[in-house]
């Protein structure tokens, strides 16, 4: 469920932070936290106004902006340091520290949901009760059943053990990793800020998130209610755009979850690899969802609405970005979902108030293009509207539009809904396999052989069947990608495994000493150790007793 847009498009990781065509460079690293006695200007540029720059005049803007970037890194590497005492502490690593920080979140949900939906709608303009369910009622299930869990997750498992090492015990401990970093988008800035947080207190780790800057609203708002309701010493907050990010990613953290495009998830990936820093991406795709006839044609049509126009208004990564059906049954199809729309959004859906808008200007233009491409305008058969003002465009459906149109080769982000058509629906799994692995895949049927079949032979880094978004509320169930649509996952317990180290402990007296083990080894204590590794107890009493004649 996102997008982050932290670094301009570059060839390279530096090129992107200083190739960008608009920064505002502003100390925003939560000064009321970090006091200091440094105050830096603000330093606005353009890459229009440095191609008007001298040599000299570009020689000394960089030169600003490296210590900026010095600034930054310094501040950051502070951070990391005081986390880490705070974390060596062991403060983070108790049972009751964990519990009071989670019911403290839901204390924060429950005071504060006002507060929350307010600042939602302001960045998002998301309807009120799409905002309550799918940001605070979720992140609430999420805490709650961690809550329950919790005492469950820390206890160690118990492992058997071979006769190689008896007498001994075995278990399995999870011990938190140490300091870790969330950095989180804006499409869903609430629950995907909070989710990964809940999972890392969980496990006992000292936390730092870095929300969205294109949700500023949301962003401001998590600064606040994070001081008011949980351990500062431990769990902090950073805003900030590019510097930020930047300086965040250069540190050395015990983990990494990044929220956002591949794109990105590359650099971020890139810059923990310097440090060997294991990572959780949660990225994208384009997700698909085929369409069988023998369904139920109402349901799923309201479910496929649900997946995408009440979702964000389609700017989710578990949207679905297109529909596979057939030729016969696609006419059908466009009419139910027709029919739906009107009922859900009104005869102009674009004025609709339960409908989230398009997050800036930058992703409307991106949209726009993508829908008045050539060989790609002239397929539409719903829809098209849109006004620029209000970052609004209407529900928009296409029909067979060509696969290698843009549209078909980027993830859409939006309201926009391609639906290409098939001979057959076995048809549909070489178009699917002709895209990198999507973060989920959709399938609408009651034929049981082909959910079978669609099971075994999709890959992606989740499924739902007859449904859409749903899965996302098992706990038990996994959230992340495959491939280009991630790594890792999190959710429920997934969420305190991912950012849990399981240690390996082995306990042994000091009875039970085979000299077998030690030197020297003689072809007697081979026989022995030989039948001991094979398990062969029958065979070790022989060889014992002396009754053995096999030298194997």
């Amino acid at each position: 469920m996102r997008r982050s847009h932290l670094f301009h498009q570059s060839s390279s990781f530096d090129n992107r932070l200083f190739s960008i065509r608009s920064i505002a460079l502003t100390s925003r690293f939560q000064r009321n936290k970090y006091p200091t006695n440094l105050s830096y200007p603000s330093v606005l540029f353009s890459s229009s106004s440095l191609s008007k720059m001298s040599c000299s005049a570009t020689l000394s803007l960089t030169a600003e902006v490296e210590e900026k970037r010095k600034f930054y890194g310094d501040e950051a590497n502070s951070l990391i340091k005081e986390l880490q005492k705070v974390f060596n502490s062991g403060k983070t690593k108790s049972y009751e520290w964990r519990i009071s920080q989670l019911q403290s979140i839901v204390k924060m949900l429950e005071e504060k949901e006002k507060d929350i939906i307010e600042a939602i709608h302001k960045d998002l303009a998301k309807p009120h009760l799409e905002a309550f369910i799918a940001e605070i009622s979720t992140t609430k299930s999420s805490c709650k059943h961690a809550l329950q869990e919790l005492k469950h997750w820390i206890k160690p498992e118990k492992v058997k053990t071979s006769i190689t090492t008896y007498p001994s015990s075995a278990q399995i401990v999870s011990e938190p990793l140490g300091v870790v970093l969330v950095i989180s988008t804006w499409n869903f800035p609430f629950l995907l800020s909070l989710d990964p947080v809940i999972g890392a207190i969980s496990a006992g780790n000292a936390v730092v998130l870095k929300p969205s800057e294109i949700a500023p609203a949301t962003s401001s708002l998590l600064v606040k209610l994070f001081e008011e309701y949980l351990d500062r010493s431990a769990i902090r907050v950073v805003e900030g755009a590019v510097p930020e990010t930047t300086a965040l990613l250069d540190q050395k953290w015990d983990k990494i979850l990044y929220t956002g495009s591949a794109r990105v998830g590359r650099i971020v990936m890139a810059a923990a690899a310097k440090h060997l820093t294991p990572v959780i991406l949660e990225l994208g795709g384009k997700c698909p969802a085929v369409v069988d006839s023998n369904i139920n044609l109402q349901v799923a049509s309201r479910r496929i609405i649900t997946g995408k126009w009440a979702l964000n208004n389609g700017q989710a990564c578990i949207a679905v970005d297109y529909i596979i059906t057939t030729k016969d049954f696609a006419p059908k199809l466009i009419d139910s979902i027709r029919t739906e729309l009107k009922e859900f959004f009104g005869e102009n859906p674009i004025e609709s108030g339960d409908m989230s808008r398009i997050v800036s200007k930058s992703q409307f233009a991106r949209l726009v293009k993508l829908l008045d491409e050539d060989k790609v305008s002239d397929k539409i058969v719903l829809g098209g509207q849109r006004d620029e003002n209000k970052l609004r465009i209407a529900p928009t459906i296409f029909l067979d539009v060509p696969q290698e149109a843009e549209i078909m080769n980027e993830e859409i982000f939006g309201p926009l809904l391609p639906i290409i058509t098939v001979d057959k629906l076995e048809e549909s799994y070489d178009i699917i396999k002709s895209k990198p692995k999507p973060l989920v895949a959709y399938l609408f049927t009651n034929n049981d052989q082909l959910k079978q079949h669609y099971v075994k032979n999709v890959s992606s880094g989740g499924m739902c069947v007859n449904d859409t978004v749903t899965q996302l509320t098992v706990p038990g169930l996994p959230f992340g990608g495959v491939g280009e649509s991630g790594m890792g996952s999190y959710h429920g317990k997934f969420s305190f495994d991912g950012f849990s180290h399981k240690k390996a402990v082995m306990y042994r007296s000091f009875d039970g000493d085979a000299s077998v083990r030690y030197p020297p080894y003689t072809p007697q204590k081979e026989k022995l150790l030989k039948a001991l590794l094979r398990g062969d107890l029958l065979g070790v009493i022989l060889i014992l007793i002396g009754w053995s004649t096999d030298e194997n």
